[in-house]
């Protein structure tokens, strides 16, 4: 079985004071660096559809209302490394257009370089989903790709 197509075109991070995010068409990942020898029990994380907390050894890490609904039931979080909380949401919109521009509402915004970067990779991860026979992991996108890029559905095969 091959790499999942995040995992052979890389990740496209927005970084952050506390580490960094990144999106899939379907998933959120966070990743929060902490202090080295951090233990699960140091740990408070809340994982809600539209919001999140987090917590390490009493003090506040992350909290507020997420850019967009998730899958309550399917958001999880671990403790790597004692020094690297992993947490992954599962988006409620799985589709290329829907591209958060941010983690939070009104937080941890991409810049608009890498806000492109992501609707590129959204788009491409769209194209391989569609096209399962080829591989667009080092393909370059070009043109309208906004909002997931063209429909070509209604293309008779």
């Amino acid at each position: 079985m091959s790499a999942p197509f995040e995992e052979r075109s890389g990740v496209v991070p927005c970084g952050t004071p506390w580490g960094r995010w990144y999106q899939t068409l379907e998933e959120v990942f966070i990743e929060v660096r902490v202090p080295p020898g951090t233990r699960a029990k140091d740990v408070r994380c809340s994982l809600q559809s539209r919001h999140i907390a987090l917590a390490v050894k009493g003090q506040e890490v992350l909290q507020g209302k997420l850019f967009d609904s998730t899958i309550t039931d399917e958001g999880t979080w671990t403790l790597e490394d004692r020094k690297l909380i992993r947490i992954i949401l599962m988006k409620t919109n799985r589709d290329a257009g829907n591209c958060w521009t941010s983690l939070l509402e009104n937080e941890y915004a991409a810049d608009p370089w890498v806000q492109d970067q992501m609707q590129r990779k959204l788009t491409l991860e769209r194209f391989q989903r569609e096209n399962p026979g080829f591989d667009f992991s080092g393909a370059e996108i070009s043109g309208n790709y906004t909002k997931g890029g063209p429909d070509f559905s209604s293309l008779e095969k």
